[in-house]
């Protein structure tokens, strides 16, 4: 067992049970399925920003272990729940709510999104910065508390809500996201996402996208991008469903993404904070793959 971790929370030695005053509150043992395992903490842990205070950047130490908050969040994420309906057994919502706007706020969780990437890439043997992605968007309904301002029509889909502007890599693992209201069109999003993600990614040289990103678009992302958007068009003389090359990719992120209940629906009132719940989103879905990838072989029991 490591320093600081205890019999209710093994393999927690996160910095504020260490260093901070969490060690007089009471542990919670891990039980639901949206809960970080302890293959996933051992991989997760060492990937965690580190706290302001701890780094000499001021502030005052935490009052719950990172380990703890994750949970919490992660449930919120995965189940799809109000925030004032937290289990009594994470730490007070208020709390929970403080930790995921600061991270939301500060970055920390994009950060920590991105190391993951990184990675789970080096693991499935790639470099850790992709040459090639997939955009694409998905419409979804917007819940009461969403401002006017920050919701529209989308008149293809007729959907009255936002829209998710994704950018992958071939392995389905998000590289970019924004949220806009439904009615903006995919060519105006991607004007906003592709040089962001060309700043941070400077090997990116080719993107497939669908026919909604046909036009001018592919002149403008090769003139002021260097970046090719190879466009994949479905065929006329298919019927019914059809898989696309390299355009199943980011379909298949967003049904990644709607695995996680808060997502089936947006209920932000922020679209600063809907990134962030598809950020924790993908965070749940690298740090289990990371857990099995170096479980290792599965014994096979004698005859």
């Amino acid at each position: 067992m490591v320093a600081g971790s205890s019999p209710s929370t093994p393999g927690c030695d996160c910095l504020a049970h260490r260093f901070g005053n969490a060690a007089d509150r009471p542990e919670r043992r891990p039980r639901y399925g949206s809960d970080i395992s302890d293959a996933e903490w051992a991989r997760v842990r060492n990937l965690l920003p580190a706290p302001a205070w701890l780094a000499g950047r001021g502030g005052r130490p935490e009052g719950y272990c990172h380990r703890q908050m994750i949970d919490a969040v992660r449930y919120l994420v995965d189940n799809g729940i109000k925030w004032r309906a937290m289990p009594c057994d994470f730490p007070p919502w208020p709390r929970v709510y403080a930790f995921f706007a600061r991270w939301r706020d500060t970055g920390l969780v994009a950060e920590l999104h991105d190391r993951l990437r990184e990675a789970v890439r080096r693991a499935e043997g790639r470099d850790q910065e992709p040459s090639a992605g997939v955009v694409d968007s998905q419409s979804v309904k917007a819940d009461a508390t969403v401002a006017l301002a920050s919701r529209g029509y989308d008149a293809g889909k007729k959907i009255n809500g936002r829209k998710r502007h994704l950018l992958t890599d071939t392995l389905g693992l998000v590289l970019a996201v924004a949220v806009t209201p439904a009615s903006t069109t995919d060519r105006d999003a991607v004007r906003i996402l592709l040089p962001a993600a060309k700043k941070y990614f400077r090997r990116l040289a080719r993107i497939w996208a669908d026919g909604g990103y046909s036009g001018h678009l592919t002149d403008w992302t090769s003139q002021h991008l260097g970046v090719v958007l190879d466009i994949v068009r479905r065929s006329d003389d298919a019927r019914g469903f059809e898989v696309l090359p390299r355009r199943w990719v980011v379909e298949r992120s967003f049904a990644w993404l709607l695995r996680s209940r808060r997502l089936v629906r947006d209920y932000e009132r922020r679209t600063e904070t809907s990134e962030a719940v598809v950020l924790w989103s993908m965070t749940m879905l690298m740090s289990r793959r990371l857990a099995l990838q170096h479980q290792g072989p599965v014994p096979v029991p004698a005859a």
